[in-house]
């Protein structure tokens, strides 16, 4: 009879890793609830050797690499869907390969499949390909694969990931005006101090010649010319790297913990930016964890998944102190609320949502509440950075178009 390997939590919360015999997955869930204790893994303990025959690592090539989330989003819905209907895991995911024309997700279904096929569970074998599928995806599939509702787990990921998506998809689109404008201000800026200052300071040299100083702001405009001009237009060289070096340093800060933490306590102390922040994280990790705990994974691993996934240093420590708190006997709202990283209405709802029993329903209303918040302040943002971009623009040009005709009008007046 084959040998299942599993990790169970008792009446207690302690964790259990022991084997159990039993003629299939379902089976050996069964005995292990009537044992009384909650599953949280069930893998056959031959799956892994049977995995590396089944599929080769010269099979995997081209699988490797990152696939587009709405490829992850239809994947799940499709594979909801079959299962929903009745279907085995295997024929599903044969279906699902033969329906896609090509790419690497098609790649992918087909090397799961032959995994699958060789005794491993859906959740290990998504496991395999963390780009694609990270931990929160391969975590929830393995709690629905233990619960027997794994057409529902999908759905809901299937919803997690749009909804996650068309927060990014905001943020991303109201960064794109700006960023724009900033270049083409750039470039017409750098356009007038390399081509047309230069030719306006021999002019107004030859004009000025005798007659005193030039104007300061028109020398000041000079000086910069002649920088930016200075060493074969290395300078000017600089001043437009000078952006692509900022980003490739602040990558390379956030590849230490210490360094994404004073980045992310710096965006949050921010003005304005540290408001859009918060309230993207919050919605982040609430929705996470909300969806985690509604699919059935235990509180504490779900909150160790969060942690890891909270994309924000200073909410990743909160949910570690919370973590630290439930195992001592103590609430989820309580560290919470002593961290002041949240505002109180957060911090109620999930002491209520405790009360109730209804944990997962609170942090997805607050998710749901944050993402309309975020999706207003973001609307005001852009309506508020249109103008005020326009309007610098005008600014920077304007003075140097003043910067050179000052020493006219000076001439003039004098001449007058």
């Amino acid at each position: 009879m084959p040998i299942f390997k599993y990790d169970a939590l008792d009446s207690k919360g302690k964790e259990v890793r022991a084997e159990i015999e039993a003629l299939s997955n379902k089976e050996a869930i069964s005995k292990i609830r009537k044992q009384g204790l909650i599953p949280t893994r069930v893998r056959s303990k031959g799956a892994a050797k049977k995995v590396e025959k089944a599929a080769a690592p010269k099979r995997r090539r081209g699988a490797g690499g990152k696939v587009k989330p709405k490829y992850i989003v239809q994947f799940a819905r499709q594979l909801s869907t079959l299962q929903d209907a009745g279907l085995a895991i295997l024929r599903s995911l044969r279906i699902l390969e033969q329906q896609h024309k090509g790419g690497k997700i098609k790649r992918i279904i087909g090397y799961v499949a032959d995994d699958i096929e060789g005794g491993a569970t859906l959740s290990e074998a998504l496991g395999k390909f963390p780009k694609a599928f990270n931990r929160l995806f391969v975590n929830m599939i393995a709690a629905g694969e233990v619960g027997g509702v794994l057409d529902i787990i999908l759905l809901r990921l299937a919803d997690f990931l749009e909804k996650s998506q068309k927060l990014k998809s905001s943020v991303k689109k109201a960064m794109v005006y700006p960023v724009v404008v900033l270049v083409i201000a750039m470039t017409i800026v750098l356009f007038l101090m390399m081509k047309i200052i230069p030719v306006f300071s021999t002019v107004l040299m030859d004009m000025t010649e005798g007659e005193g100083s030039l104007p300061g702001l028109t020398q000041a405009l000079m000086d910069i010319s002649d920088w930016l001009l200075g060493r074969k237009g290395l300078n000017a060289g600089l001043i437009v790297l000078s952006p692509f070096a900022i980003v490739a340093v602040l990558r390379f800060i956030r590849q230490f913990r210490i360094g994404r933490l004073i980045l992310d306590v710096i965006k949050l102390r921010m003005p304005i930016i540290g408001k859009l922040t918060y309230k993207i994280s919050v919605a982040r990790w609430t929705r996470t964890l909300g969806t985690l705990i509604g699919a059935g994974v235990p509180i504490l691993e779900a909150l160790n998944i969060t942690r890891d996934t909270a994309g924000n240093e200073v909410y990743a420590g909160v949910l570690n102190k919370v973590h630290h708190a439930i195992r001592q006997g103590d609430t989820f709202a309580n560290p919470l609320r002593q961290s002041k990283t949240v505002d109180s209405m957060v911090v109620n709802m999930i002491d209520v949502g405790e009360e109730t029993g209804e944990m997962d329903k609170m942090l997805e209303k607050i998710a749901n509440n944050y993402d309309d918040e975020t999706d207003v302040l973001v609307s005001s943002l852009m309506s508020l950075i249109e103008p005020i971009m326009v309007v610098m623009l005008g600014l920077i040009v304007g003075t140097i178009v003043i910067a050179m005709f000052l020493p006219m009008v000076r001439m003039i007046t004098v001449l007058m």
